[in-house]
């Protein structure tokens, strides 16, 4: 089964609004074969960034367009097309944006080994611990704590979620601020439910060991990112005291970067986005986590391909207990796919169907495809 097209699909909502959504916009792609087949994908990056290393002509060896790179490869050798691409883009790759963008054409490619061999990914993957996930609903903060209050309510007494976790602004600046918007949050989703903050990397390390100490009293499930990604020390210190779990990973692209946030920022629960790092990578990562006995758990906030894509490598990962479910109101978000992998009871299901088991909207793509 050989590639002969690598399509990136740059889609993009009519109106950009200011916030720290990554549903306004994103990459599709499309991995042809000479089968018929075709692989789905996503990249959560830069979208106009990554359809560029993808549609980029050959400057050199070492810097290529990926699409030129995979033109008549095996489409079924993760492991192999993985190492071309890599070697491929190393002069100007090897971190973030190209990382993503290898990422998002490797969902596609598991997507298209699952097709051709009849099989949902978690099973090529070794098998499910999961047939089904606990989905926390994911949200930014309202604009005051009463208003969190009342989104956590709606949440949890209208859309049946069991688990909320609000992040990034206005959350950062003021301490009382901060407390109050927990404590709202708090007092919204109730007692019995799962609460997870994401602070948005706002604090230095001694800062945010205070917040920790004054967020104790809400029971948080976990503290997401309260530093810079590049803390590592940071993390460390903070990770040597801190009673709450301490989650990041989000920021990160290559395994090398996870180990360390392991092995020297103490990281409690890993959090890794299989459209930034890729299935296959990911993988790898899982394994790194067991060994350390630590906890993953995904980041999407795209599309329901991304999180489809993140509902087969918690599957077939023993230590994921959660499932990172955006609740953003958003088209992109709610329409691309024509499965919309539903809460039902607080749980979402893992996918059966052969690959990731979704299928796209071409009126959407239609509707939001950038020319």
């Amino acid at each position: 089964m050989k590639i002969t097209q690598v399509e990136a699909i740059e889609l993009r909502l009519h109106e950009i609004v200011e916030k720290t959504s990554g549903a306004q916009d994103t990459l599709v792609v499309r991995v042809h074969t000479d089968s018929g087949l075709v692989g789905i994908g996503e990249i959560d990056s830069s979208p106009r960034v990554s359809k560029a290393i993808i549609d980029a002509p050959v400057s050199h060896t070492i810097v290529r367009g990926l699409a030129h790179v995979l033109l008549g490869a095996d489409a079924v050798e993760n492991e192999v097309l993985w190492r071309k691409m890599y070697d491929a883009t190393v002069y100007m790759g090897r971190k973030a944006a190209v990382i993503h963008t290898m990422a998002g054409i490797d969902v596609a490619l598991w997507d298209l080994k699952g097709k051709a061999l009849g099989q949902p990914v978690w099973r090529l993957l070794g098998g499910a611990f999961h047939k089904q996930l606990r989905a926390y609903a994911s949200i930014l903060f309202g604009a005051t704590p009463k208003a969190t209050e009342q989104i956590g309510k709606r949440l949890v007494e209208e859309k049946g979620f069991s688990a909320v976790k609000f992040g990034w602004e206005p959350m950062g600046p003021d301490e009382k601020l901060d407390v109050a918007l927990v404590e709202h949050a708090r007092k919204g989703i109730g007692d019995k439910n799962l609460l997870m903050i994401d602070a948005g990397c706002p604090w230095d390390a001694r800062t945010a060991m205070r917040r920790e100490r004054l967020f104790r009293p809400f029971g948080l499930t976990w503290l997401e990112e309260p530093l810079h990604q590049d803390d590592v020390a940071g993390y460390g210190r903070l990770t040597a005291v801190s009673e709450t779990p301490i989650a990041a990973g989000e920021g990160e692209a290559t395994r090398g970067d996870f180990q360390r946030l392991m092995d020297e920022g103490g990281l409690d629960i890993v959090q890794i986005d299989p459209c930034r790092v890729g299935i296959t990578e990911t993988m790898k990562v899982v394994y790194l986590a067991d060994d350390r006995h630590r906890r993953v758990v995904n980041h999407s906030y795209k599309t329901r391909i991304s999180i489809a894509a993140s509902l087969h490598f918690l599957a077939a990962s023993r230590s994921a207990f959660v499932l990172e479910y955006c609740v953003e109101d958003s088209p992109l978000l709610n329409d691309l796919t024509n499965e919309r992998f539903p809460v039902v009871d607080g749980m979402v299901e893992v996918p059966d169907a052969p690959g990731l088991g979704v299928t796209l909207n071409n009126k959407t793509i239609d509707k939001y495809r950038v020319a």
